[in-house]
């Protein structure tokens, strides 16, 4: 009797038996996750450029040291999902080529700039906010080391959510000029992170089958739903008020309702028209080109210890 591995395969998905990298899976839930994932890291390297650009100009001490033990989470975040990725049949140089090239995306949001520190409160509070209303699911993900690096991403995502929510606070009790400089920043990221959850449901063609294969568990307006309403009582605490005329309480669907995104913004961000589109891809590229001689630095090490090991083997 044939046995149909598509069928068995789907089985275990079923079963919430996650699909390690040795396990047959079909080419297209491989190419889904390799385009999900190295997406996902691209974004975590890339994300730290918006941040990076603060470091320096942090207010004080306190906010230096934590901004800059945020950036290097990022980091982090980047080498797990790189690694994640790996085991699927790609290489590292592979994935950052297609992002060098513009062949691989990045989330939109990175795209923007950073104009005052009250961004720094916006994007932990708003961006982070966001990711972890993507993130979390992703824990249960059915693809094994996907979803077991998803469980520190998450935790640290969360402390930067929370850092992020702090600096707005701190800013909305202080002068006139601070609370304004958040509500500043609030109008410009508010619409760009709600669009971080993609294109509506119907007009994302891979999601019905992401969500089968259980990559996904919920849809992307499903989420841009419960991080309105979740965040429009942070925003009421705060004392700020969202840059939405048409956000309002809808006591039959139990839910709020918000106003229309503007879609043709997201479509020509994500083709490389953003604000800052260039220059982030320009920045990545030159880290690139002038990390090459750590990169044979270490390759060159590496190498040597193992020599070293296998002549001392060989000897005894």
């Amino acid at each position: 009797m044939e046995i149909n591995l598509e069928e068995q395969f789907q089985a275990k998905i079923e079963q919430e038996i996650k699909i390690e990298p040795r396990d047959w899976m079909p080419e297209k839930y491989r190419k889904t996750l390799l385009r999900q994932i190295s997406q996902h890291a691209h974004s975590e390297i890339v994300g730290m450029l918006p941040e990076g650009n603060w470091i320096t100009r942090a207010p004080n001490l306190r906010r230096k040291v934590a901004l800059l033990a945020k950036v290097q989470d990022e980091a982090g975040h980047g080498l797990y999902l790189y690694s994640a990725a790996e085991t699927l049949g790609m290489s590292r140089d592979q994935m950052l080529e297609e992002l060098h090239t513009g062949k691989a995306k990045y989330s939109s949001i990175f795209n923007y700039p950073t104009l005052t520190w009250a961004d720094m409160g916006a994007i932990g509070w708003l961006v982070d906010g966001a990711a972890i209303m993507n993130q979390v699911p992703l824990c249960r993900t059915s693809y094994g080391p996907y979803a077991r690096a998803m469980v520190r991403v998450c935790k640290e995502e969360s402390f930067h959510q929370r850092q992020g929510y702090e600096i707005m606070l701190t800013l909305c009790k202080g002068s006139e000029a601070q609370k304004a400089m958040a509500q500043d920043a609030l109008n410009r990221w508010w619409w760009p992170s709600i669009m971080m959850f993609g294109p509506n449901d119907d007009n994302s063609p891979n999601s019905a089958q992401s969500m089968k294969w259980k990559i996904k568990r919920f849809s992307n307006d499903e989420l841009r739903q419960k991080f309105i309403d979740v965040t429009v009582s942070q925003t009421e605490i705060l004392g700020l008020t969202i840059p939405d005329k048409d956000l309002k309480w809808n006591e039959s669907r139990g839910h709020y309702d918000f106003g229309t995104i503007n879609w043709e913004e997201f479509n020509n961000v994500v083709a490389g028209k953003g604000p800052c589109n260039k220059e982030r891809l320009n920045a990545r590229v030159k880290a690139w080109e002038n990390g090459a001689w750590v990169r044979d630095a270490a390759t060159a090490y590496a190498e040597k210890r193992a020599n070293k090991k296998n002549n001392s083997t060989e000897a005894a």
